[in-house]
């Protein structure tokens, strides 16, 4: 049984890498016929297949297994669970993504950051900004640490909830644990803010962006020079278009866009 299952994990990480998970699909639902020997599947062999569903972006697959895991005697393992669920963040199946995450819970298993990060991240893609916040509260609760991933998905949340004020607490929280912003943090606050009309606030974690090194890319520039339009700061708009210019960021239809609508509110048209 441990050389089946060694032998399918090991075509798992073959067959992920080369594009294909329907053979250990097959095998599994056949019992893990493996070298023409008859193969009990275990906790090994159903992760290992679970995880080649969610590597290829196969929720149905990753679910149609996990159904039979849950069907045998076999222990849960977070690993488990942890797949599944990032299977269905990678197919923005919020509804299914908390399903898991409740059957983790009441299995007793572990609960670790890689699934609240992926079922905040899957909440965040399904625009449901309050169970984001309602799954980083109860993360904070569990006492999981809370990384970067943790709060940027929650953030990010926030600003497609238009919840400007709900991201800016959390990123204050993240600032004073000294957890560190990426440019996906950035991006979300200064979007956030922007999508709030608050210029300044945009502005000000534009530069501790700046000043922390952070790389931006045209979403930061395009969001901090919106955030100035809207507070009809088209001076500060064309100046923060002019810097992106000499700076390494290429300028796209977005930032572009935004410094015509300010060079348009300003009556600067030459």
């Amino acid at each position: 049984r441990i050389g089946g299952a060694l032998t399918v994990h090991a075509c798992t990480n073959h067959l992920s890498k080369n594009g294909n998970v329907g053979p250990i699909i097959e095998i599994n639902q056949k019992e893990l016929v493996v070298s023409c020997h008859q193969v009990e599947p275990n906790v090994i062999t159903f992760n290992a297949t679970i995880s080649a569903c969610e590597k290829r972006g196969e929720l149905e697959h990753a679910l149609h297994v996990f159904g039979t895991v849950l069907g045998s005697r076999v222990e849960l393992q977070a690993t488990t669970f942890n797949s599944v669920i990032s299977a269905c963040e990678k197919a923005a199946d919020w509804k299914m993504a908390l399903q898991v995450f409740s059957a983790m819970v009441q299995s007793m298993v572990e609960l670790s950051a890689v699934a609240f990060n992926a079922t905040i991240t899957a909440c965040e893609k399904g625009g449901k900004w309050r169970k984001a916040m309602q799954l980083f509260c109860l993360m904070a609760q569990r006492k999981v640490k809370l990384d970067t991933i943790t709060y940027s998905a929650t953030i990010s949340a926030c600003e497609k909830g238009c919840a400007w004020e709900k991201a800016v607490q959390l990123f204050s929280m993240m600032m004073l644990i000294e957890v560190k912003p990426n440019t996906i943090t950035f991006n979300a606050m200064i979007s956030a803010c922007e999508k709030g009309s608050e210029w300044e606030k945009a502005l000000h974690i534009f530069g501790v962006m700046v000043r922390s090194a952070v790389e931006l890319d045209t979403i930061t520039a395009g969001a901090a020079i919106s955030a100035c339009v809207k507070g009809s700061e088209w001076k500060t708009a064309l100046r923060l278009f002019h810097e992106v210019a000499l700076s390494s960021v290429e300028s796209n239809t977005i930032t572009f866009s935004a410094a015509i609508n300010a060079c348009e509110k300003g009556g600067e048209w030459e």
